[in-house]
């Protein structure tokens, strides 16, 4: 019998350009290696119909979604993606349903889907994502409404961990579900990625790399943290690399000789900064989720320095450097800059990454236990 599943997906998944759709993306030719006949539906907001997805989807649908309003009770990322013409095309059949995110989770709620398959795959804690997100805001409303969101998503989980089952990006993504909403339908899922190979260089770089998407807040704010509190007072060179960075920064930046701005970089050319750092730093104002640049500097780079927020709860804390001050973090980069990366070190993360990350591994596992 032919294997049909929905799959709603927060946004667009291709291209493949930020660390927030790769999951999204690479489980659609895993799933359809394993034989899986995918109708996919996509809320677009400025990223366009994609012909690419057509060649592992058995039908692609997009949608817009809706206006914010102030006076309701759901959170915005759900209330904006409740749709009724997605919700018609879901009633035409019994296939099973995957979430990508509570973004998508609205039907949950509806009495037509109460017997329906229900997946949800929960790319990180949205509550305690928002409220990270709050404290590194400078906009005193934007502080507002991610703080309201935040309690709403709380409030929102919660209502909803009974009428699905979920798959989490790390076990302590699982671990906090079952405490603070006693889920228990809840499996860790590892994220689905390109086919990398552990594939640093050995040896040395002769700079420093920090990366992300520069607009958003809590990247751009780390970004600063690291120049005044790390790269201030050391020759050791920095690059910041990401998309669409302040004004702000690079006035920061222009002030200090060993510090350097790359704005707009292409896929190949961060891949090639990643490559040749001699040190990746990736420290994280949010515990939750995975990070895309955490995973793609283990596979890819050299030295990687993290905080605990990064790293702790995904393990992977032994492949990793951990300093969770700026006196610390600084001492690190010090001794680190000066020593090379080493084979052993290399093989080590080639045992773990390669044993947890397998596309075709774990799609098996998501159609065993979707059909059952």
């Amino acid at each position: 019998m032919d294997k049909h599943l929905h799959i709603i997906c927060l946004t667009v998944p291709y291209p493949v350009d930020y660390g927030g759709v790769f999951d999204l993306f690479y489980k659609l030719p895993a799933l359809k290696q394993e034989g899986v006949k995918i109708h996919l539906h996509c809320f677009d907001y400025g990223r366009g119909q994609q012909k690419e997805l057509n060649k592992y989807c058995e039908s692609v649908h997009y949608y817009q979604r809706s206006q914010y309003s102030l006076f309701n009770q759901l959170p915005y990322i759900v209330a904006s993606r409740k749709n009724e013409a997605l919700f018609s095309n879901l009633l035409q059949d019994e296939h099973p349903i995957l979430m990508e995110g509570i973004h998508c989770t609205a039907l949950l709620n509806d009495p037509r889907f109460s017997n329906r398959k229900c997946f949800v795959r929960l790319h990180n804690v949205e509550f305690e994502y928002y409220r990270d997100l709050s404290t590194v805001t400078r906009s005193y409303f934007k502080k507002l409404y991610l703080k309201r969101e935040s309690s709403l998503l709380k409030k929102y989980e919660s209502s909803i961990v009974n009428k699905a089952v979920f798959f989490s990006v790390t076990e302590k993504d699982a671990a906090i579900y079952r405490k603070e909403f006693n889920c228990k339908n809840i499996v860790h899922l590892p994220l689905f990625l390109p086919k990398w190979n552990v594939d640093a260089k050995e040896g040395v770089g002769n700079y420093c790399l920090y990366q992300g998407d520069l607009s958003v807040a809590a990247n751009s704010k780390m970004a600063e943290w690291l120049i005044r509190h790390i790269f201030s007072s050391t020759q050791i060179s920095l690059k910041v690399a990401g998309k669409k960075p302040s004004s702000h920064l690079q006035k920061l930046v222009d002030k200090f000789e060993n510090v350097s701005l790359i704005t707009d970089p292409s896929e190949e050319q961060m891949q090639e900064l990643i490559r040749n750092a001699h040190i990746n730093i990736i420290p994280s104002t949010s515990n939750t989720g995975i990070k895309l640049k955490l995973l793609n500097a283990l596979f890819n780079g050299r030295h990687c320095v993290v905080n605990n927020a990064t790293v702790e709860g995904t393990g992977f804390e032994s492949l990793c450097h951990i300093a969770n001050t700026a006196e610390h973090m600084k001492d690190l980069v010090s001794q680190l800059y000066h020593q090379p990366f080493r084979a052993d070190e290399l093989q080590e993360r080639s045992v773990i990454l390669q044993q947890e990350f397998n596309n075709e591994k774990n799609a098996k596992e998501l159609v065993k236990l979707i059909w059952d």
